[in-house]
């Protein structure tokens, strides 16, 4: 499947920056009996339905042009924005989300937790720190990053 992501990144990267949009993510998995090719696209002031439409109008037509089709089967191609909780991937969303409201989720408990939600303080190359409430005490916790499986923003209640 990782092959199949490798190849959808190399024709899609050209088409989102050519609108300077962002490239969030790419995801290539079945549900159910279906197979879903989910691009996910942003921009500053976030994106719209018509330009959802257009880059998966022009990946659409540079996928049927590849010489070799990486997709076998039959699949839905879905582009959409990464929503309200988008995941965080790379080095540049953490340290956008610097201040925001995250949840993290972990590949083994970390102080007997196997995720924890609150502000993201700060970011380094082994660590991300958090400020979370437990009960009506705030808590700040240092997460090795190699423990972290999932990151994301997150809405707060």
């Amino acid at each position: 499947m990782s092959r199949v992501i490798d190849i959808v990144k190399e024709v899609v990267s050209p088409i989102v920056d050519s609108q300077n949009f962002e490239l969030v993510d790419i995801e290539f998995l079945k549900e159910g009996k279906n197979w879903f090719l989910r691009v996910y696209i942003d921009k500053p002031g976030g994106i719209d339905i018509e330009e959802c439409a257009w880059v998966s109008e022009q990946l659409s037509e540079k996928m049927d042009e590849l010489e070799t089709d990486p997709i076998p089967q039959a699949y839905f191609l879905e582009v959409s924005s990464p929503g309200a909780e988008r995941p965080l991937k790379t080095e540049e969303d953490y340290l956008k989300a610097i201040g925001s409201y995250v949840h993290l989720s972990y590949y083994q408990a970390i102080e007997g937790e196997k995720f924890h939600e609150g502000t993201l303080l700060s970011v380094s190359d082994d660590t991300v720190e958090l400020e979370f409430m437990i009960k009506t005490r705030k808590k700040v916790i240092a997460i090795p990053r190699d423990k972290v499986a999932k990151a994301r923003l997150a809405i707060k209640f």
